[in-house]
């Protein structure tokens, strides 16, 4: 396939036909070796590498050491609504959706953990850390605050969905409010989510209640942009 230098830079006009290609592949494909595909486009190893670049950037690429650049599935979306749960939602809509628990705390509450979960001053809370999963890539990071009467029904948590695990002893979970912000990962998140350090990251904060209004969760997912797209309903 013969690649013209105008008007764009070769590398992005190789990314376009790359792209293009990649429509008609599977999620999990492997692409051919470098080497080889420069060799079929008639470029260098680092044009081509600078076009793969842009597809990794993309979410379409994901490159894995001793084993070559595999085809990514299209991004997620998430419906973000009041009843709305990571696992469930996802899982209905055909993923394979995996929740890994990396850590469980007591701390004191800062100020806006305290605002949001009406604690006093002092007042400590149980954090829950987890690794999210989709089709065994991992793409999202959860840092969830319950106020500290709740940590009973925490103690034997050990993985997989966080709200059946707590619908389970009883208690019920609705979605007060979310906040959807963004911003660059920390050199943990990039290791933990295998994203570059100047890939952005999305953000929801959420507050959520028991069925009496009060609130007993505020939790913080940081997700890869490239693997996400949140779905509000109005």
């Amino acid at each position: 396939m013969n690649l013209s230098r105008q008007p764009e830079p070769l590398y992005r006009e190789l990314a376009a036909v790359l792209r293009d290609e990649l429509a008609s592949m599977k999620a999990g494909d492997y692409l051919p070796p470098e080497m080889q595909l420069a060799a079929r486009f008639s470029v260098n190893r680092h044009t081509l590498r600078r076009a793969m670049d842009e597809l990794v950037l993309e979410g379409r690429l994901l490159r894995q050491q001793g084993k070559g650049t595999r085809v990514l599935p299209k991004p997620v979306i998430y419906p973000v609504q009041a009843d709305s749960t990571y696992s469930a939602s996802l899982s209905a809509q055909g993923h394979e959706v995996e929740a890994r628990l990396l850590e469980r705390r007591l701390r004191v509450a800062n100020l806006e953990e305290r605002e949001q979960l009406e604690l006093e001053e002092g007042a400590e809370l149980v954090e829950i850390s987890t690794l999210r999963l989709i089709s065994g890539q991992p793409v999202s990071l959860i840092r969830h605050a319950f106020r500290v009467e709740h940590a009973s029904r925490l103690s034997d948590y050990r993985g997989g969905s966080l709200r059946q695990h707590l619908n389970q002893s009883g208690l019920e979970l609705v979605r007060k409010s979310s906040l959807i912000g963004a911003r660059l990962p920390t050199q943990e998140e990039a290791n933990r989510l295998l994203m570059p350090r100047h890939a952005p990251l999305l953000s929801v904060q959420t507050l959520s209640c028991d069925a009496d209004g009060r609130p007993v969760e505020l939790s913080l997912s940081t997700s890869r942009a490239d693997r996400f797209k949140f779905q509000l309903a109005l």
